[in-house]
């Protein structure tokens, strides 16, 4: 074996292979088009101009056919949509909302501003949530748990909606890094009470920013709509003529005609960016399998899975770090996903820093809200050992050789 790039050999390739951004690397003259239709319209804005040309509702319609549901909402973010959705379920303050110990700060981040406390469920062997550490995370004020299909590989909805019904608890889907994974055929973001999906620029699909809520509930859905758009429900009651009986305040979330139009485009190619990326990992998977030293992260549904990443463990922290750095230095770019760190290791999570001084929305409760680092003793466990890489539907046979050669040459030498 020859000798790494990190201690002074010879990479195995001349410029950096580092995927994330299977979205935008399809993007063409389709995507530049749809724009230029919108400016020429001189109407980005979705509700009113002198020539709408219906975008946000055509993306809006494409996504429930999609999916297979009966209502789709634009917004400006996932993030944008994590607060769309938990204020639609009545969620504030005084409330606490399950998330998994292993997911992306905005999760925990938009309970926080929803007016809510995040509490975490540890995950099982698959990296998403553990539907049986639900159950003991519930109590009087515990209104919601979110689940998070991680990096493009499907959670066990059907056990996690079992567990929430248990304890009459609202199951909202944070499904951002998977829009189009699947269990039993079933896609992400359809099994709870409703779901919230990115188009960030590392996205399966993206418009820079952009995001997707969905539900098949008539309440849910009208809510929603109110608080993205400053209470209103123009659809149905027209522009500033709201039901007293109805209406309540809201923010200002709002899709663009101009982002309306790009995810138009994107959606439409969201098959065939699936079935690249699923071709790509399978061969990634089938010359890796037996690299000592190294362990896939479990699939439940690998006919689900979208595959736009992949995940294996090694023996410890140390050799996460050696592993990776040492992959850098091969131009093939791994990383430990979240710095290895539960979410709630991160700083202005675990010391509860709010932009109120008062410290709300924690005081809002008994007792007071206390993590420790090890409350999550599986997430604790298993997070620090992790490895991983995007797969973009773009790659070559040729990234992917050298992708394996990388890593059998560095796994040689640090594992």
């Amino acid at each position: 074996m020859s000798k790494l790039a990190i201690n002074g050999g010879t990479p195995v390739r001349e410029t950096l292979l580092n995927g994330g951004f299977p979205g935008a690397m399809v993007y063409g003259e389709e995507e530049a088009k749809a724009v230029y239709e919108v400016c020429m319209a001189q109407s980005p804005f979705r509700y009113y101009g002198p020539n709408v040309l219906g975008k946000v509702d055509q993306f809006e319609e494409a996504f429930a056919k999609r999916m297979g549901v009966k209502h789709v909402l634009g917004v400006t973010s996932c993030t944008a949509g994590l607060v769309v959705a938990l204020k639609a379920a009545g969620i504030g303050p005084g409330h606490k909302v399950i998330v998994p110990a292993c997911t992306f700060l905005a999760t925990a981040g938009a309970v926080i501003c929803a007016g809510a406390v995040p509490v975490f469920a540890d995950v099982d062997d698959t990296q998403n949530i553990d539907p049986k550490a639900i159950g003991g995370l519930v109590d009087k004020y515990t209104k919601a748990v979110i689940a998070v299909p991680l990096l493009g590989s499907p959670c066990q909805m059907d056990e996690v909606v079992k567990e929430a019904k248990k304890y009459n608890l609202i199951v909202i889907e944070d499904v951002a890094q998977s829009m189009g994974s699947s269990l039993n055929g079933k896609p992400m973001g359809t099994w709870g009470d409703i779901g919230v999906y990115s188009m960030q620029m590392n996205k399966i699909l993206t418009t820079g920013e952009g995001g997707v809520v969905v539900t098949n509930n008539d309440e849910l859905y009208e809510r929603a709509v109110r608080y993205h758009d400053q209470g209103q429900y123009r659809k149905v009651e027209g522009r500033l003529t709201n039901n007293p009986d109805r209406v309540f305040v809201g923010q200002n979330y709002r899709m663009s005609e101009l982002t309306g139009a790009v995810a138009c485009v994107q959606l439409s190619k969201l098959d065939d960016i699936i079935a690249k990326m699923k071709r790509n990992k399978a061969i990634l998977k089938n010359e890796l399998k037996d690299v000592p030293g190294l362990t896939f992260r479990r699939i439940i549904d690998d006919e689900g899975d979208a595959a736009s990443s992949l995940m294996m463990f090694v023996e410890s922290k140390e050799k996460s770090d050696a592993f990776c750095q040492a992959m850098w230095a091969e131009n093939v770019a791994f990383n430990s996903l979240y710095g290895g760190r539960p979410v709630y290791m991160i700083p202005q999570v675990f010391y509860k820093k709010t932009v109120d001084a008062n410290g709300f929305p924690f005081n809002q409760f008994d007792e007071e809200i206390v993590y420790t680092e090890d409350m999550c003793p599986n997430a604790i466990s298993v997070m620090p050992r992790n490895v991983f890489t995007y797969i973009d539907p773009t790659f070559t046979d040729q990234d992917l050789e050298d992708m394996i050669k990388a890593v059998k040459k560095v796994a040689a030498e640090v594992l």
